[in-house]
């Protein structure tokens, strides 16, 4: 038998699913309290005992989606580093599943938490707006620090701003290419 902690988190996490698909389908501002309530099956009561309002519900939304985001760059690139030692190539490689990843998005996924808290951004507390854009600025730091640590093994071959480059997203392993290898864009 399922205990009182079990129930109670499995309940948070439905309502958290149930939240991001509606958000993902229609919007933030376009999903109600109520219809969460219905679609998980629980009393507008249940609802408030997890989140005190829907800002509460946004806040939980964007950092269940930040950590997911989070774990999947993570094992994107580990992978990348597991099938190449060389820190360049790592990366290519986990760039190149990444991009794989994003290409399959829209049969996998409907869309992104945060692209669509940042097209509705007005309806957010400046902390859920921090969230958001530090969301943005995790993947930056990532990208950052690996160019810095290719860069100790391939001096760049150009002058390149690596901050500028790792703000950047299409087209980035090829210019990665480019920069440390002198490959020429496929």
């Amino acid at each position: 038998m399922l205990d009182a902690q079990t129930t109670k988190a499995d309940t948070r996490t439905r309502i958290l699913e149930v939240a991001e698909s509606a958000v993902l389908a229609k919007g933030f501002a376009s999903t109600s309290i109520e219809e969460i309530i219905a679609a998980v099956g629980i009393t507008k009561s249940g609802f408030f005992y997890h989140f005190k309002d829907k800002g509460a519900l946004a806040k939980g939304l964007i950092l269940r989606y930040l950590e997911h985001d989070k774990q999947v760059l993570e094992d994107i690139f580990r992978r990348g580093d597991e099938l190449n030692d060389d820190p360049l190539h790592g990366f290519l490689v986990g760039l190149k599943l990444f991009a794989e990843m994003l290409g399959n998005m829209a049969e996998a996924h409907p869309g992104c938490l945060v692209a669509s808290f940042c097209y509705q951004e007005q309806l957010f507390n400046r902390e859920i707006r921090e969230l958001n854009a530090g969301g943005v600025l995790i993947w930056r730091k990532r990208f950052r620090d690996r160019l810095d640590l290719i860069a100790k093994r391939y001096p760049p071959r150009q002058d390149t701003d690596f901050e500028a480059l790792a703000r950047q997203m299409l087209l980035y392993r090829d210019f990665i290419k480019a920069v440390f290898l002198g490959v020429p864009a496929t």
